[in-house]
Parts: structure tokens; C-alpha cells; sequence
């Protein structure tokens, strides 16, 4: 089982991430999974929001190198929480890396707690945050995203909050989202989904009129000479050669 659904009391329906021992990575089967459940939710009269959390020591871990979705389909998955007519708000006290952070950014309000730690891996490996800049630069510092980006750098929970990836840092992750959870019970439904879709009209611009090339990007990076050898060294545990 790598996702488990259940419903929690007044709305909130909580998706886990569930497979700890693979750090939560995006498997092809992760990603379908992930859209069906988000699928049925959005027309689900009895749900109010989605909770998603994880099991283990990482939210997610980017894309399974092992068993890596299609971008295309992952692309997919992440229009779909912008769009979804319901808000997503991400629990994260865990590592967050690569593709991980697309997943987290598309979400509409996250908590992160101080085990949380966060970076941009892809250039260490021979690829770049092609697919995941579609939900996450509309959001974040410019500067920020330029260091955390170019360098890989990893940063912690109250970093990505002054940055703007997360919504709040606390120590107590429960107790903030609880404030922000009680606060969507008493939203109407349907102010909620034209609230959600005002606030989303950037991320889901940069969707529709960046896709088709990022999807392409990332789909030549992947294939390349440098990404392969970023692979292997990461399956190898070396350094790449191109490290100084």
C-alpha cells in the first residue's frame, strides 16, 4: 500500500503518503494512486478539504529513480490539486526533496514541523525543476528561489516559511493546522472552491501555457548524459564527476 485515505471527523479527509521505507518517493503507481484518490474527492459533497500527510521521516523524496512516473501524468496530477475545488493543505514534519516540493507547492496551505528539512537536488543529479516550477514560482521569494535552486542547498521549516513554500513553521504542527482546519469547516462550500479558484489563477496560467515545454525539458534532461551519471552516482553513493 503505498496511499491510504480516511475520513476524519466534520470534512476533513486525510491522504497519506504511505510507503516510509521507499521515503514516500513518486512511483508511477504513487502518482496514480495519488490522482485517483484526488479524483473522487473533489466530487465528494462530504468532503470539505484534504489533509495530506505522509508516514515515516520524509514527506517525499522526489521521483522514485527506480520506477519514475511520466512526466506528463505527474504534470497532470499536479493541476489537479490546484484545481481541485476543495483546499489541499499539507502536514509536513519530514524531508522534502525534488519532486517532492512540486507536490508540496501545489498544495494551498502547508504546515511544516521542525523535523521538516527541504532542497532542490535536481541539479546535484543532471537535471533541472522543470515540471515543479509551474506551482512553485508564482509562490516563492525570487531571490530564494534563485539560491535554492541553482545550489541545492538545504534549508529548514522556518526558512520555507519566510520564503513562502510553506504557510507556517510551529513546533506544534497539529495545533496550527487545527486553527486552519477549524477555520475551513466554517467556510461555505462553495464561496470556498470561488475563493480557492481566485487565489490559483497564476499557477494554473503558468499550466496552461507551460506544460507542453516543460514536460519536454524534463523529458530531455532525464535522457541525457549528465542525468545518467547523476543517477549512478546516486545509486553508487559517490560523488559526480563533475563535483569539485
Amino acid at each position: 500500500m503505498s496511499l491510504s485515505v480516511s475520513s476524519a471527523p466534520r470534512g476533513i479527509v486525510t491522504v497519506t503518503l504511505d510507503l516510509p521505507e521507499r521515503r514516500n518517493a513518486l512511483s508511477a503507481g504513487l502518482v496514480g494512486a495519488l490522482t485517483e484518490a484526488l479524483d473522487d474527492l473533489g466530487g465528494d459533497a462530504d468532503c470539505r478539504a484534504v489533509l495530506l500527510t505522509h508516514t515515516g521521516g520524509t514527506f517525499c523524496a522526489g521521483a522514485d529513480l527506480k520506477d519514475p512516473p511520466d512526466p506528463a501524468e505527474f504534470v497532470a496530477l499536479l493541476r489537479r490539486i490546484v484545481a481541485l475545488p476543495k483546499p489541499v493543505i499539507a502536514r509536513v514534519d519530514g524531508h522534502v526533496r525534488a519532486g517532492g516540493l512540486g507536490l508540496l507547492g501545489a498544495c494551498d496551505l502547508a504546515v511544516a514541523g521542525p523535523a521538516s528539512s527541504f532542497a532542490f537536488t535536481e541539479v546535484h543529479i543532471g537535471v533541472a525543476p522543470a515540471v515543479i516550477s509551474m506551482p512553485l514560482l508564482p509562490r516563492l521569494d525570487p531571490s530564494a528561489a534563485a539560491r535554492y535552486h541553482l545550489t541545492g542547498e538545504r534549508f529548514d521549516g522556518a526558512e520555507a516559511a519566510r520564503i513562502g513554500l510553506v504557510t507556517a513553521y510551529a513546533t506544534d504542527v497539529d495545533g496550527t493546522l487545527q486553527a486552519m482546519l477549524d477555520g475551513v469547516r466554517k467556510a461555505a462550500p462553495g464561496a470556498l472552491a470561488e475563493t480557492k479558484k481566485l487565489l490559483t489563477v497564476k499557477v494554473l496560467d503558468a499550466f496552461d501555457h507551460q506544460s507542453d515545454a516543460l514536460i519536454a525539458l524534463s523529458a530531455r534532461l532525464f535522457g541525457s548524459a549528465e542525468a545518467a551519471e547523476g543517477m549512478a552516482a546516486f545509486f553508487e553513493r559517490r560523488e559526480c564527476r563533475w563535483a569539485l
